[in-house]
């Protein structure tokens, strides 16, 4: 890959919602796309990430009944121009996605010294998001979209999926061909919030007082 391949990859990556075919997905794309997750650098090589494969469909359904009620819980804090925007916005696409990626966090991996944790104990979760974004890279370049599912509640997810209570689920991904990537992302598009410019975010030296 050429490094403005690499550079297009990532102005291309999107959270996907509405778009998902329903389509198969190879197993060696699959295998590619979860190896790539896997390369992730990680806190001490502890590799605190497992990926629970989600293809039953009375599982998601069950789980997409919660993700709308949770939406409903948010929806119902809103009120004006935040809630008709609201309104709008589609949260995820769990049934129509050909398969879920449930991605964990295990802070038991490595243990009891984990080195590079002592001082910083986020990051074995912050590795867990390195998989992630590799995950979503490479989706990308096999031409998959990925919807990251945030409106859910980490307890019932344990007990849907049986995650130990030690075990922290991180992410709900829905995965798939899709028709095509929008070139504005879903959140810009509705008018939710705008995307900042690079130098409002950018410091030199100390953070902006």
């Amino acid at each position: 890959m050429s490094t403005a391949s690499f550079y297009d990859l990532c102005r291309r990556r999107r959270d996907v919602r509405a778009e998902f075919t329903g389509a198969p997905i190879g197993d060696d794309v699959l295998h590619r796309v979860l190896s790539a997750a896997h390369a992730a650098p990680s806190v001490g090589l502890s590799q605190p990430w497992d990926f629970v494969l989600v293809r039953d469909e009375a599982t998601r359904r069950r789980f997409r009944d919660h993700v709308l009620a949770e939406r409903d819980t948010f929806a119902a804090q809103l009120d004006g121009e935040r809630a008709t925007t609201f309104s709008r916005i589609k949260v995820e696409g769990i049934l129509s996605s050909t398969l879920s990626i449930v991605v964990t966090y295990d802070p038991r991996r490595g243990s009891p010294a984990v080195l590079g944790r002592h001082a910083i104990a986020d990051a074995g979760l912050y590795s867990v998001c390195l998989a992630i974004q590799n995950l979503w890279l490479a989706a990308t370049a096999e031409d998959l979209g990925v919807g990251w599912v945030s409106f859910y509640r980490e307890d019932f997810l344990r007990e849907l999926l049986g995650i130990p209570a030690a075990v922290r689920p991180v992410a709900w991904l829905c995965v798939g061909p899709v028709t095509h990537l929008e070139q504005v992302p879903d959140l810009e598009r509705h008018g939710w919030r705008e995307r900042l410019p690079l130098e409002a975010v950018v410091h030199a030296e100390r953070y902006p007082s």
